[in-house]
């Protein structure tokens, strides 16, 4: 796996990611995932999310996507903030909606992002956390999020950055590429895949960069907010 997840990134290209590679390494760690996620964050991805699904309640939305919705952390926590609203969760990768089923979602479908089975203008509210970064095109999906979402729908992105403060910065590169994929291996066995993983949190855009991408492709009033000293970060924008 590490053989492999060092090829095919370098067969990535700048705006986005292997998507065959990403769909084998979800698919391998799927049981383990959330269980890594909590485990490498120490936690503060649970707050991330919970702080994602109250920006999308105060919106009090009827119709809300969650793409990428992996295990379905972040669609469970919205489906609890707005319990009144139909939340769906797509993913890619049957194995990780599997994991998703088992909290008790009710509306899953095993889709791609680039190209989602949804009729035009659909959805009120559309989330993303942690997946945007592992598709083959960042603009082309996020067209294609705005595509599926109503005139004035809003676009939450959650995701990894990487902190702008020096010291802060070092330390985190560090640990993404030193520390993360180590620990990560011995819980998931596949250590390659967070090899890759941790690559593209470096590879992708993040504060200013991300919002003009956003706003160049089918979004306005882009605006980013740092999440714990800026190793996470929130994107908010508008159709």
């Amino acid at each position: 796996m590490e053989q492999q997840a060092a090829k095919e990134s370098a067969a990535a290209g700048p705006m986005g990611q292997d998507a065959t590679f990403v769909r084998r390494a979800f698919a391998a760690i799927a049981g383990r995932y959330v269980l890594t996620n909590h485990v490498l964050s120490l936690g503060i991805d649970v707050l991330w999310r919970k702080s994602t699904a109250r920006a999308v309640e105060a919106l009090q939305p009827k119709v809300v996507l969650d793409v990428a919705t992996g295990s379905g952390d972040l669609a469970e926590a919205i489906q609890r903030a707005c319990p009144q609203a139909t939340v769906v969760g797509l993913d890619f990768s049957a194995p990780m909606l599997q994991e998703a089923r088992k909290r008790g979602l009710q509306h899953l479908m095993v889709a791609d992002a680039m190209n989602m089975p949804i009729v035009d203008g659909a959805a009120d509210v559309l989330t993303v956390a942690f997946g945007l970064r592992n598709m083959a095109s960042w603009p082309d999906a996020l067209r294609e999020m705005s595509r599926v979402l109503r005139p004035g729908g809003s676009l939450f992105v959650l995701d990894f950055s990487l902190p702008t403060q020096p010291l802060m910065r070092k330390a985190h590169l560090f640990y993404l590429r030193k520390v993360m994929p180590k620990v990560a291996g011995v819980i998931t066995g596949e250590r390659g895949a967070f090899e890759y993983l941790c690559n593209t949190i470096e590879q992708f855009p993040s504060g200013e960069n991300m919002c003009r991408m956003i706003r160049e492709n089918g979004f306005r009033e882009a605006k980013a907010r740092p999440l714990s000293f800026g190793i996470a970060s929130l994107y908010h924008a508008v159709k």
